[in-house]
């Protein structure tokens, strides 16, 4: 993909934070290389949006979480045709686990099968490594207890675990908008753990708010205002 983006004229700054943001009619971004400088500007900045859209007059509600990402070992070796057929699944309504749980094919680590807990812990972004010593994860006791009742031909314990980030929103629906007060910056946000799925449409939708064009889609239920009280 960022072959692609430099093949169409894109240019890609890896490894610098962003200090400062400046509206205007031309958009002034700071960054820890450089200074920058453009007419339209899209903020996709995951679990760091809210501190760094809140000094240009807008407190998102969007709560990073820390996901547990489990990789799941067969018993015996085979025994759930993990190298030909794997499982993929997603549960609602289960008792112990309101947020549903879901399985997918492990291409990372051959022979196991990824289950994950679509929930987290609230965390800081800047601190998404660091665990305490002797914290709980009540996330793997329930996928433990999943597997040991559901899938009883795998460990009852991860083999491999992982986390990564969700940024969500209270209705776990996007964030896709203009800002309310400058129509030049736009923003895409709290995807809340799914958006990954929608990237080429999400794209495309960016793209279309960021040079004035009418969205292919309606964008209703994606506005910043939709939450009282974001605007400062």
């Amino acid at each position: 993909i960022q072959e692609v983006f430099r093949r169409h004229g894109g240019t890609i700054r890896d490894g610098e934070k962003v200090l400062h943001i400046e509206p205007g009619a031309t958009v002034t971004v700071t960054t820890t290389g450089g200074v920058y400088r453009a007419p339209r500007l899209i903020i996709t900045a995951g679990a760091w949006t809210a501190p760094l859209v809140e000094p240009l007059g807008l407190r998102l509600p969007l709560q990073p979480l820390r996901i547990d990402v489990c990789y799941w070992r067969e018993k015996q070796p085979g025994s759930t045709s993990t190298d030909s057929v794997s499982p993929c699944f997603l549960t609602e309504g289960l008792s112990q686990a309101p947020h549903g749980i879901y399985g997918l094919p492990s291409i990372e680590y051959p022979g196991m099968i990824k289950v994950c807990h679509h929930d987290g812990s609230p965390i800081d972004p800047e601190k998404r490594d660091q665990v305490p010593s002797g914290t709980s994860r009540p996330d793997i006791a329930i996928l433990s207890s999943f597997i040991s009742s559901y899938l009883p031909r795998l460990e009852s314990q991860p083999a491999v675990m992982e986390t990564c980030l969700y940024t969500n929103t209270p209705d776990e629906d996007f964030i896709l908008d203009r800002h309310p007060k400058f129509s030049n910056i736009v923003i895409g946000a709290g995807f809340s753990g799914h958006g990954f799925k929608f990237a080429p449409v999400v794209g495309k939708l960016l793209c279309e708010l960021s040079l004035g064009e009418k969205p292919s889609y309606s964008l209703a239920p994606f506005a910043i205002t939709r939450f009282p009280g974001v605007v400062l």
